[in-house]
């Protein structure tokens, strides 16, 4: 049997997403008002160990467009955080592979030992491994308060490593297992790019899971995350204003309704704020230096991110439920 190829789409009209208030044909372009931060994102760095082929950040060995945050980065959010009204539940941490980032094991203490749940989205290589003494203790301290989600591009190693590089699903399930084994909540983020459907897919990793003893129920959303592709460059429908009623959406269920994220640029004096976690690098889409300037103003869906992840794809970078465990334990 061959293995299924990437989805193709046509080159993006260079017409669209111009205007912030506009769509390519003059209508009112839709936006998105602040309901209350549930969750905040930091982005610990673009630095990555590997360079895979379609990353929507192009992290990478040598790409720091986004330097490390520091401690002092992260302090200053989370007072700014508690200081506020918005009952935020959870923190997540991505990159980058979060745990290139030095500080990674006292960042997650920070915020565990503040009460949040914290997700954290890895690659489960090498660099997790170097953490495992460290991970240890915070499990032992906060059991499933801390969420690792795995990136497993597909169920199986010739299309995980087309995507990441040769050897890197034997990499990655190294870690995958260890997480596992050693009792670690987790959960699984797939990609959708595959001429698979949704079942196809999700039988595929069920198969996975249950070859290597990991309880995860693939059926389940929390457990298994299937996200739709971010292709900035290929074609995809812009939201108006009126699309949330002809596509039964809701506005508020949007990312940028309820989350930011922190990034530090590389050179930059103080970190910045900006919408969500797809657009690190967009300047239109950073909204400040503080949580109170970034949620001031609505969101203007004005990129192919917007339309294709979020509205058209439901896709959501958070959500922490559930957990996994081998069948041993």
């Amino acid at each position: 049997m061959s293995q299924p190829e990437p989805l193709l789409s046509p080159t993006l009209d260079p017409r669209k997403f111009q205007n912030p208030a506009r769509t390519a044909d003059g209508r009112p372009r839709a936006d998105v008002a602040f309901g209350g931060l549930r969750m905040l994102w930091f982005n610990t760095g673009t630095l990555c160990n590997v360079t895979c082929e379609n990353c929507y950040i192009e992290s990478s060995p040598r790409n720091d467009r986004l330097s490390y945050l520091t401690r002092d980065d992260l302090q200053q959010y989370l007072d700014e955080l508690e200081r506020s009204d918005w009952q935020a539940e959870e923190i997540g941490f991505t990159g980058g592979e979060p745990f290139m980032n030095p500080d990674i094991l006292d960042h997650l203490r920070s915020c565990l030992a503040r009460g949040y749940r914290v997700l954290v989205l890895t690659n489960a290589m090498r660099p997790l491994l170097n953490c495992q003494s460290g991970l240890l203790a915070l499990k032992a301290e906060f059991g499933a308060q801390l969420v690792l989600r795995i990136s497993i591009d597909h169920y199986t190693a010739t299309l995980h490593d087309m995507e990441r590089g040769a050897g890197s699903w034997t990499r990655m399930m190294a870690g995958f297992q260890w997480l596992a084994q050693n009792g670690f909540a987790l959960n699984v983020a797939g990609r959708t790019c595959w001429r698979e459907s949704d079942g196809e897919l999700r039988a595929g990793f069920a198969a996975l899971f249950a070859q290597h003893g990991v309880v995860l129920d693939a059926q389940n959303p929390a457990h298994l995350v299937l996200f739709p592709e971010m292709d900035a460059a290929s074609d995809v429908a812009e939201i108006t204003s009126g699309c949330w009623d002809i596509l039964g959406v809701n506005p508020d269920n949007m990312m940028c309704a309820s989350s930011r994220m922190v990034v530090r640029r590389k050179g930059a004096m103080r970190p910045a704020v900006v919408a969500c976690t797809l657009l690190p690098y967009a300047p239109e889409f950073e909204l400040g230096e503080t949580l109170g300037e970034a949620t001031e103003q609505p969101v203007s869906l004005n990129h192919p991110h917007c339309a294709r992840f979020c509205v058209l794809g439901g896709g959501a970078c958070s959500t922490v439920s559930g957990g996994a465990y081998t069948k041993e334990q």
